[in-house]
């Protein structure tokens, strides 16, 4: 595995919405219970890590070219609706507990960070097509260098049975 990359393990979409569907539970139950915001936080830190695995494994599960477009295009758009809902009722929840401000710092974070990871997609795809073109470049040298050695094998063997033809003759340019 290449230095500074992650090794992607395929996930199973089912198992990737039931993650979602569990986490906005689990949130929903503890939201009545808990004193303040802040005790829910590792809660939904947990919600939206299963929305970004669920989403991945949706979208893996479409390349792979397994099932139908439909299926999936129906499976990834429910469970991102779903998520999308969720994440309303969590903003309700900021507004009523006057802690907007913190709601609106939170989605500033994650515009910021999702920004870096489109950065950082971004310069390993950058680096990986470099890395493919000069692969092919050196692929292209070879194969000329390959190329010219054999013209000079053909040209030796040729000049060599004309020499070998002249002396067994006794008639090359005498």
């Amino acid at each position: 595995m290449a230095k500074g990359r992650k090794e992607v393990i395929p996930i199973d979409p089912l198992t990737a919405l039931a993650g979602i569907q569990s986490a906005i539970s689990m949130v929903k139950k503890a939201a009545g219970v808990a004193q303040d915001l802040g005790s829910l936080a590792p809660m939904i830190g947990k919600l939206f890590d299963a929305k970004s695995v669920a989403t991945k494994a949706m979208l893996q599960a479409k390349q792979s070219g397994k099932g139908s477009n439909m299926g999936t295009a129906l499976q990834i758009e429910m469970a991102l609706e779903q998520a999308r809902a969720f994440e309303e009722e969590l903003k309700m929840l900021f507004m009523q507990t006057g802690k907007i401000d913190v709601w609106n710092k939170i989605k500033a974070r994650q515009a910021e960070m999702d920004l870096a990871d489109a950065k950082e997609i971004s310069a390993l795809k950058k680096a990986e097509k470099a890395a493919k073109e000069k692969e092919q470049e050196q692929l292209e040298i070879g194969l000329a260098i390959g190329g010219i050695f054999f013209v000079l094998f053909l040209v030796f063997i040729g000049v060599n049975e004309l020499m070998t033809f002249c002396e067994t003759t006794r008639r090359c340019g005498r």
